[in-house]
């Protein structure tokens, strides 16, 4: 005869661990075609199952310094901002859940999430291995994964061709009247609010309707093949149908040139700081010192590389952050094809 055994015990611990398990879930969850785990908790944060209606519009956002996984991130407009980095893109575990200033996240419609430009802002990404760049919306904060600078939607992925590749390099740039227009608009909803017709005739909406096929300058995939891709053509129904969360990617096709991937250490306005930290991690990869003005101030900055790959990005700047530099970034250098000077892209 077994041993009586009080079910109450046995109850709360299946509690708790359930409890655990779902804590642990809305921290960690992978992200699209990464190859690590992104942290995408502030995405979840606040989120609900809710439905909404199609043109409904979020909150204006800029947010506090917040936190996620020992790094802090510290949102702010920034009408001059521009990066070049690595981005990714998510889908399928965040389709049909709010963003974090309260939209309805929907994979398929052009839009982006970045840690700290205010919600929404308008930016061009530009795909720095096919030249392709497009507008996106950033309606959303992430990612969080250390070597990224932006997380596309599915559809903004795809346009921007890194879809099956699942990363890309990239510059993203800020558009300043149409971030402070469309932050006007933003800031005069309640919360969430239908959008008015008066507002929907101030933007275009994504192409929607017929596809036409044309060759690239320059490769897309990993082979070094050039590809066939679709560009979509001006939509022809009425602008009164189209809602102000489909921004008109407005697709472009730029020249090609040459860029490396580098992990930037840290960056000082004192050249001897500068030289001590490369002496440091003079161990982990080729390195070197890059002066930058900035607004009148030199700094100097210390990065490693150049990195074949992605991947082998992602290693070594896991490194260097294990060695103390919690700020260290991945980012992307290109060289004037006429001479080799390298540029910020």
């Amino acid at each position: 005869m077994p041993a009586f055994t009080n079910p109450a015990p046995l109850r709360s611990r299946r509690k708790s661990h359930l409890m655990l398990g779902a804590l642990a879930l809305s921290v960690f969850l992978a992200g699209c075609a990464e190859t690590q785990l992104a942290m995408h908790g502030v995405k979840r944060m606040g989120n609900s199952q809710g439905t909404a209606a199609p043109g409904e519009v979020g909150a204006y956002k800029i947010g506090t310094p917040y936190e996620i996984a020992g790094q802090w991130y510290y949102p702010a407009v920034d009408y001059e901002y521009q990066e070049t980095g690595i981005a990714s893109w998510y889908g399928p575990k965040f389709h049909g859940k709010r963003t974090a200033n309260g939209e309805l996240f929907d994979q398929n419609v052009v839009s982006g999430a970045h840690r700290t430009l205010p919600l929404p802002s308008i930016v061009r990404v530009t795909n720095l291995e096919n030249g392709r760049s497009i507008k996106v919306r950033i309606n959303d904060r992430g990612p969080f994964s250390h070597g990224r600078i932006i997380d596309m939607s599915r559809k903004a992925a795809e346009l921007l061709g890194f879809e099956k590749k699942g990363t890309a390099k990239v510059r993203v740039e800020i558009l300043p009247e149409e971030s402070q227009q469309i932050a006007r608009l933003a800031q005069g909803e309640q919360n969430i609010a239908q959008v008015s017709a008066d507002e929907k005739t101030t933007v275009t909406a994504a192409p929607r309707d017929a596809v036409e096929a044309m060759s690239l300058d320059g490769p897309i995939t990993d082979s070094g093949a050039p590809t066939t891709s679709t560009v979509r053509r001006t939509p022809s129904r009425p602008v009164d149908t189209m809602t102000m969360t489909e921004i008109n990617p407005d697709i472009r096709i730029d020249q090609v040139v040459p860029s490396e991937i580098y992990v930037q250490a840290g960056a000082f306005s004192v050249y001897d700081n500068a030289m001590n930290l490369r002496n440091r991690l003079y161990a982990l990869a080729p390195s070197k010192i890059e002066p930058i003005d900035v607004k009148g101030t030199t700094f100097y900055r210390v990065r490693l590389g150049p990195l074949n790959t992605v991947p082998e990005a992602d290693i070594l700047l896991e490194r260097v952050i294990a060695s103390g530099q919690n700020g260290a970034k991945v980012v992307v250098e290109c060289a004037d094809g006429a001479n080799g000077v390298v540029s910020g892209c």
